[in-house]
């Protein structure tokens, strides 16, 4: 087999992260976005060390699974991949891969618990982050999210299925309106231009919603009208905040330089199991309200009793999970790197009413070296990327008696989970949360249990 050949591949099982496998000649073959059951005609683009990688160069017969009608801009827009299948079959997909990571990873002896499920399949996102640019080469001005396979190219998504319909209705007026004043967008390999982002949030329980339109500094415009546009639309939600970010970085990525408030306030409140949360236009925040619901509720479950116990919520975000154990326990501890999120989760303990609750700014790597409090139990949310094997280290060094681990990526979790049973630990129990319907992604809850944890911590 090499590069550049094109060979006919049926895709025979996928693996977490949107890929899928099947074999050539007996050699397996990789492709990004395949499906299960589909029969393809694959462009082989890397054949090192026997891993050979290919795209999809034609769909020659759809997956028996794809029989779940999609929203109009499926397989354009690079955002959905599984949205042909039926919801449930999704999730067991799912399940399915999660399972084998931890099996390939030699984890025994543990309680693997159904998946839980989305309360809402569609319209479930409470924050979009659009992209301005356009569908092809000096082609006319789009709103929306990368093409499927490209990473310029932007398209247009104002009928998409997983965001609120409030969005749809923001997207439209916004793109209209630059389109009508000739305003050109930010082009990431010239540098040129003025339009960059789109960030929409609304809380579901409030209904509040915040805009933060994102540009360069190389043109001057007074957005009063545009505003004026926005806060007349027949939204289901309310316009509590319009926001204009300033960002001259070269990077691709949403970040402030400056943020002015063109109106009303640069922040929403939502409410999740009781608890109000401030959030504002940089914090993170689970971006499905009522699956987060659920996912805390998995949490504070494999917590269990905290009363007169210590708490460390790493990679605490903007709080949520340490001020919803914290119901119950003596102290919470959080540490964070973004401030702006830490600033976030000491207002909303205010907000609650929590004076057991304490969130530090800092790398959890550097900050939990500082630390002078002993954990009964440790909450861990780290990002994709995992834990970092320093840091890891010293949440070992803690010896305490039950981890929580939720994580946005099984396989960096397994590795870590690997570390954490050769050093004292055991996994007890695992259930994922399927956070993100018709995309690739899920939230998995491990609850380890520490064999010993009276006596002095293993030899690092």
């Amino acid at each position: 087999m090499k590069r550049k050949q094109i060979i006919d591949l049926t895709i025979e099982e996928n693996e977490f992260g949107g890929k899928g496998y099947g074999y050539f000649e007996g050699i397996k073959v990789t492709v990004k976005n395949a499906i299960k059951g589909q029969k393809l005609k694959v462009f082989i683009t890397k054949t090192k060390n026997n891993n050979v990688e290919g795209q999809i160069y034609e769909v020659v017969e759809k997956s028996p699974l794809e029989d779940q009608t999609t929203c109009a801009h499926f397989g354009n827009c690079g955002g959905c991949l599984y949205q042909s299948i039926a919801y449930e079959n999704q999730a067991k997909m799912k399940d399915v891969q999660v399972k084998r990571l931890f099996d390939e990873a030699g984890i025994k002896d543990y309680e693997y618990l159904p998946i839980e499920v989305s309360p809402n399949a569609f319209e479930y996102r409470n924050k979009m982050e659009f992209s301005f640019g356009d569908e092809e080469k000096g082609g006319p001005l789009t709103l929306g999210m990368h093409k499927k396979g490209r990473h310029y190219d932007i398209v247009t998504v104002n009928e998409c299925g997983i965001m609120d319909k409030d969005f749809r209705n923001i997207l439209n007026i916004m793109l209209n309106y630059f389109k009508e004043k000739n305003i050109p967008y930010y082009n990431t390999r010239s540098h040129e231009g003025y339009l960059r982002h789109l960030v929409v949030r609304k809380a579901h329980y409030t209904k509040e919603l915040l805009i933060n339109l994102v540009t360069t500094t190389k043109i001057d415009l007074d957005f009063t009208d545009l505003v004026d546009e926005i806060k007349g639309l027949d939204l289901e939600g309310e316009l509590v905040g319009f926001l204009h970010t300033l960002n001259d970085n070269l990077a691709d990525v949403v970040q402030s330089d400056e943020t002015r408030i063109l109106f009303g306030r640069d922040y929403i409140v939502e409410e999740l199991l009781g608890l109000k949360f401030r959030i504002s236009a940089f914090s993170f925040f689970q971006t499905n309200s009522l699956g987060a619901e659920k996912l805390y509720s998995i949490v504070r479950d494999f917590v269990g009793d905290a009363d007169d116990k210590t708490l460390f919520d790493l990679y605490c975000g903007t709080g949520t999970i340490g001020q919803i154990t914290a119901q119950k326990a003596k102290k919470v501890i959080g540490i964070e790197i973004i401030e702006d999120a830490v600033r976030a989760a000491n207002e909303n303990a205010k907000l609650n009413g929590l004076d057991n609750c304490k969130f530090i700014a800092g790398d959890v790597k550097e900050k939990v070296k500082e630390l002078k409090d002993k954990p009964d139990i440790i909450v861990l949310d780290p990002p994709r990327s995992g834990i970092h094997p320093q840091a890891l280290k010293d949440i070992i060094g803690f010896n305490a008696e039950k981890i929580v681990y939720v994580s946005c990526n099984p396989k960096t979790l397994v590795r870590d989970l690997v570390e954490l049973e050769q050093h004292g630990y055991k996994v007890e129990k695992v259930k994922c949360m399927d956070m993100f319907p018709h995309t690739a992604h899920v939230e998995t809850c491990v609850l380890l249990s520490h064999k010993n944890p009276q006596t002095s911590p293993p030899s690092l």
